[in-house]
């Protein structure tokens, strides 16, 4: 749908239109097109928890670079369609695609995570910076909720992206460099807003409005919640079991079941980027996934992880292929054409 609406509309996906101008002006993105860098971040997790199954590190570093490109690239084709303090409040405080800024510092918060394992300062700065401007969007959007009601046909998902999310995948990234005293707090905080956001979020599911059909693939945020608490607290502990890890897991298939039955519906809905917000819940409960079958011990668990990343990889890659059908291919090479029939007939005259 587009941003500049004011009210949820059919789609999630369409750019905002561009008003009438003496000069043509580029559409903003959707905040929701940073779903793909942060999709390609949690495979590139995915993989990367693959190292005790003997998989190449290529792939992940391969992975991690291509999740920072796309990550980088959206961040300029925003910025290159105007910033104008007014526009950027208006995409923040949308209520359907309002939420889905917090993909930027949260995806900047993994890739900087990782980057320290390289460059340990560059990489420690840059996780506290994206930090610090996560922590301000979620205090700010909670703030805006707490203010102003909602529509709760406008409440998804996505809601738990600058509260849940946030905390959580920041708590990984601080204990990954070296402050778990931090990422204890922030996991704590994680889990407070989860309770409440989470049953918020219930109660507008059962009680209606019927969620629109492009806002269904957000339901898969909604399951996400116990694996990256899973994963946060493994990096924490530094992979040690426990009774944390016992709760996790029920909760984390209990939330997931319910996926089984939604398949169909979701294989019916005509494609769209808002897939990509189905991405990183799929990638965070594989990595979990592979981390706690590592606990077993048992000969089963490395076949069954392979089978678990290889499920992931293949609903990752799908859609990113889907994603290609939707680039206008044709219409790029016709003004590429035609901008070259322009020139040579200038140059001729």
């Amino acid at each position: 749908m587009s941003a500049t609406t004011p009210h949820p509309a059919v789609s999630t996906d369409s750019p905002r239109p561009v008003t009438d101008s003496p000069r043509p002006v580029r559409a903003r993105l959707p905040f929701n097109t940073f779903g793909i860098a942060f999709g390609l971040s949690g495979l590139a997790g995915t993989w990367t928890a693959t190292a005790g199954l003997g998989a190449p590190e290529g792939i992940s570093d391969v992975l991690w670079v291509v999740a920072a490109l796309a990550w980088i690239v959206t961040i300029v084709r925003y910025a290159a369609a105007g910033t104008r303090p007014h526009d950027v409040v208006a995409d923040l405080r949308h209520p359907v695609l309002g939420p889905f800024a917090a993909l930027v510092p949260v995806t900047g918060s993994l890739l900087s995570a990782r980057l320290s394992v390289w460059l340990p300062t560059a990489g420690e700065v840059l996780v506290w910076s994206a930090f610090a401007v996560s922590a301000a969007f979620g205090g700010w959007f909670i703030a805006g909720m707490l203010a102003r009601p909602r529509d709760p046909g406008t409440l998804h998902g996505g809601y738990l992206l600058p509260t849940v999310a946030a905390s959580l995948i920041t708590s990984q990234s601080l204990a990954t460099i070296g402050h778990p005293g931090a990422a204890k707090a922030l996991f704590g905080a994680g889990i407070l807003v989860w309770v409440l956001i989470g049953a918020m979020l219930l109660s507008r599911f059962t009680t209606g409005p019927e969620m629109p059909r492009p806002l269904l693939p957000t339901l898969a945020i909604f399951s996400a919640p116990p694996a990256v608490a899973g994963n946060a607290w493994w990096v924490i502990t530094e992979g040690r079991p426990g009774t944390v890890h016992e709760l996790l897991l029920g909760t984390m298939a209990a939330l997931l079941l319910p996926h089984l039955f939604l398949i169909r519906a979701y294989v019916r809905l005509p494609f769209a980027l808002g897939f990509w917000v189905l991405t990183f819940t799929t990638a965070a409960n594989a990595t979990y996934g592979v981390r706690l079958l590592s606990l077993t011990g048992a000969s089963w668990s490395t076949p069954l992880s392979w089978v678990v990343v290889s499920v992931a990889t293949a609903v990752i890659g799908a859609v990113a292929v889907r994603s290609l059908a939707l680039v206008p291919f044709r219409r790029i090479l016709s003004r590429r054409t035609a901008g070259r029939t322009t020139e040579t007939a200038s140059v001729t005259c």
